[in-house]
């Protein structure tokens, strides 16, 4: 039975893991996490509307369920000529066929970020992120600023959408509670047309939303550094903020960097559609990059996204199967790329889609809210085999 070694239990790890142990491989998954994350519903932690428990998926269960075998590790080093990983524990894993990393990103560093919390950072931060709100209602008001950054080396590296959600669902608790009043909200990015790559549409709609909320608009000036009263900009202005929550744009792992995989300006590995590390010479290698922490090759629009990410994960399992097999009907990822978004306010939702061909942004009050709730409810119990996948999802 050929062995298989996958860095990472997030999207694209776990769904790799899931994959090739229903196609009997030998599958190790090393994840620094004993927990599965579900990110995109993370939004409602926040604003009270969801539990941290609610996003968490016990690895150690998963493991039992499919099968696969877990280190709980976090890695410090990757070399391609001696087919090895180095965690930090000091151990060195080299007994497999087959390397899959799926390690997801590293988040730039910017000065200050300390006076800042992630939605997409930390899982502990988003209940950081509820406490510092709790404190500002407490005290009865307040000017909140949130917002995200871009990698100019890399423009698929950014996370903007959760950015948007949280900001929303912010606004939505504090009118739910009579206080909106009392709070000024502002979204701040670096470039002037943030959310761009939904499409022009879904432009023009969000510039309404923010009009409508009365949230105020901070673009098109490269952020120098965070402090605690608030963001400071090129042109040396200070946005003030007594709560600041920023999305850092992504970079490759420094374990990464300093490995001899081909990578990026940014750090994320190279690879060739079929998300396979090729040799100097262009022959394929027995190491796979998938989701985050690959280079996302095709449209400048493009995005790394959890979708995605398992697209990844189920070609590479197919691919890897197919190598084995002596057959050469490989998957490519490239002809997929697209985005797909329920942007989440509380009270509703707008359906964000993009491809090569189209996009358009499509508003679901109400039921939009609903529907994710209901992907993410799919989302826990199909990882745990309690409910059946749904092809392309």
């Amino acid at each position: 039975m050929k062995k298989v070694l996958i860095l990472g239990g997030g999207f694209a790890g776990l769904d790799a893991a899931i994959h090739l142990k229903k196609l009997n491989y030998d599958v190790t998954l090393v994840s620094e996490r004993d927990y599965f994350y579900i990110y995109p519903t993370s939004i409602w932690i926040p604003t009270h509307g969801s539990e941290f428990s609610d996003m968490c998926v016990d690895l150690h269960r998963l493991e039992g369920i499919h099968n696969f075998k877990l280190i709980v590790e976090t890695v410090s080093e990757i070399s391609q000529a001696t087919n090895s990983v180095k965690l930090a524990s000091g151990e060195l894993l080299s007994d497999y066929d087959y390397l899959i990393i799926a390690i997801g990103a590293a988040k730039m560093k910017h000065k200050g970020i300390e006076n800042t919390l992630s939605i997409c950072g930390k899982p502990e931060d988003s209940l950081k992120i509820r406490d510092a709100l709790d404190a500002l209602v407490a005290k009865g008001g307040g000017k909140i600023a949130m917002g995200f950054g871009g990698n100019p080396k890399d423009s698929s590296a950014v996370r903007g959408g959760p950015a948007f959600e949280l900001l929303f669902n912010v606004h939505n608790m504090l009118k739910k509670r009579g206080i909106r009043d009392k709070f000024e909200l502002t979204f701040f990015a670096p470039m002037p047309k943030p959310g761009a790559r939904m499409g022009e549409q879904a432009l023009v709609m969000m510039d309404k939303f923010f009009s409508k909320l009365d949230i105020k608009k901070h673009f098109g000036t490269k952020i120098t550094g965070f402090c605690k009263e608030g963001i400071n900009f090129e042109d040396e202005t200070l946005l003030e903020a007594d709560f600041t929550m920023f999305i850092p744009a992504g970079h490759g792992h420094d374990f990464i960097i300093n490995s001899d995989l081909p990578q990026n300006e940014a750090g994320f590995i190279k690879t060739d559609d079929y998300s396979n590390v090729l040799a100097e010479d262009g022959s394929a290698t027995n190491i796979y990059a998938i989701g985050d922490a690959a280079a996302l090759v095709g449209y400048d629009w493009g995005a790394k996204q959890g979708h995605m990410a398992e697209l990844m994960a189920k070609n590479v399992a197919h691919n890897i199967h197919a190598r084995e097999s002596g057959r050469s009907d490989f998957k490519g990822y490239k002809e997929h790329i697209n985005i797909i978004c329920v942007m989440d306010s509380g009270d509703g939702a707008s359906f964000v889609y993009r491809d090569a061909k189209r996009a358009f942004m499509l508003p679901m009050p109400i039921i939009g809210h609903w529907l994710k709730r209901g992907w993410g409810v799919y989302c826990k119990n199909s990882k745990l085999g309690k409910i059946p996948r749904i092809p392309g999802m």
